[in-house]
């Protein structure tokens, strides 16, 4: 381990970036390299937070076990937020055209049906975005998985980085103030 993972209130200014640094847990090239059980772990390892934030998601609304993990954690009160982006929206639009796949908006369908029986659990919560995505966020409580986009390439083809929280570190941090304005700009699912 780091020293600075291990004594993180002995930071300096200086030590800012090993911070940082320490706060990567793993980097895979693609979303594809993540193996599945590591999807089903992250969720499953949260206590009080999950959040999804993506346009579609696709491979994970239709993996049943992690709605699974979803409903059990929210049984359990942990808060559960997804946000999906907006089917009928220019940004949607502008990324299918990005990507050369013309399916986006039917793949964000998709999610909100396989999400949609969820949504009667108490915190559980859908909401449908505008933005512009830089990046996936996927978070389970102090942990994020950040899906980079690339243009012209599908979600999939580009690199994850596997991140943690770390005092006096400002990544995750960051990933996370990310999503909350998202999320505060966002429209509830009807």
């Amino acid at each position: 381990m780091d020293e600075v993972y291990l004594w993180p209130e002995a930071l300096g200014a200086d030590q800012v970036a090993s911070a940082s640094g320490s706060e990567i847990i793993n980097i895979y090239p693609h979303r594809w390299t993540v193996p599945s059980e590591l999807w089903r772990n992250f969720f499953d390892d949260a206590e009080s937070e999950i959040g999804v934030l993506v346009y579609s998601g696709l491979f994970l609304s239709e993996d049943a076990g992690v709605r699974r993990i979803f409903r059990q954690k929210a049984e359990a009160g942990a808060r559960v937020r997804i946000l999906l982006g907006d089917p009928d929206s220019e940004v949607v639009a502008q990324r299918d055209a990005d990507e050369g796949i013309e399916s986006l908006a039917a793949k964000i369908k998709n999610a909100i049906v396989m999400y949609r029986p969820l949504l009667s659990l108490e915190g559980v919560e859908l909401r449908l975005h505008r933005t512009v995505l830089y990046n996936s966020i996927y978070r389970a409580d102090e942990q994020l998985l950040v899906n980079t986009h690339i243009y012209s390439f599908p979600a999939s083809e580009a690199p994850v980085f596997h991140l943690r929280r770390v005092a006096g570190a400002t990544m995750v941090s960051t990933y996370v103030d990310s999503f909350e304005h998202v999320w505060d700009a966002a429209t509830p699912l009807e």
